[in-house]
């Protein structure tokens, strides 16, 4: 089920406008360079926006989760920068930019809410960024389950795989794995069957 706090405001703004594309786990649902005709939302499912360095190495630039908007930058490039490849089955709402951008020349209030989600994604990037600027392995993945966990349970639940989680905060899967090691061996945190717990306060 579609998250009813998400994109429900621009469907409801653009009546059949989206169409809606089901994906199977790996499946893409776009390449870099492809051109970039429409924006997307996750009904339900993940998409990862993926790109490749010139070694080949695999760089998890987001998770878009059910009730989120990704691609948004297609508004504005005439094409994709990235891969987007479904994590898991997915449906997928399609948001085709003539439309959309029509839409945002004569609706302020409809823009405007678009802009706010914009900035929103420059505050999390911003975070990110911060992430990956900590040299050290082990903070650098306590404070990912730091902001990434429930605040009250202080859980955080691991969604795909640990390699996909590596990518995503940008370590090999053998640092992440080591790390994980020794942060439950310190009794910092407890692995649970699909997440993390924080055990204790950690300076986080």
């Amino acid at each position: 089920m579609r998250n009813a706090t998400s994109f429900d405001w621009l469907i409801s703004a653009l009546p059949g406008a989206a169409s809606v594309r089901d994906l199977a786990a790996g499946q893409a649902l776009f390449r870099q360079g492809d051109e970039a005709v429409a924006i997307f939302g996750v009904e339900r499912g993940r998409v990862r926006l993926v790109r490749h360095t010139v070694d080949d190495r695999r760089i998890v630039l987001h998770t878009a989760r059910p009730g989120e908007l990704f691609a948004e930058a297609a508004l504005f490039s005439r094409q994709h920068h990235c891969d987007a490849v479904a994590d898991a089955a997915s449906r997928i709402r399609v948001f085709p930019k003539p439309i959309l951008a029509a839409a945002f020349r004569t609706d302020p209030d409809l823009s405007q809410r678009f802009m706010a989600i914009l900035a929103r994604q420059v505050m999390t990037l911003r975070s990110r960024l911060e992430q990956r600027a900590i040299r050290s392995a082990r903070e650098r993945v306590l404070q990912h389950i730091a902001l990434a966990a429930d605040p009250e349970r202080r859980a955080f639940r691991i969604e795909g795989t640990l390699m996909d989680l590596a990518a995503e905060i940008g370590l090999t899967h053998e640092a992440l794995y080591r790390t994980l090691a020794r942060l439950e061996k310190e009794g910092a945190i407890a692995r649970t069957g699909d997440g993390i717990v924080l055990l204790k306060r950690t300076g986080v």
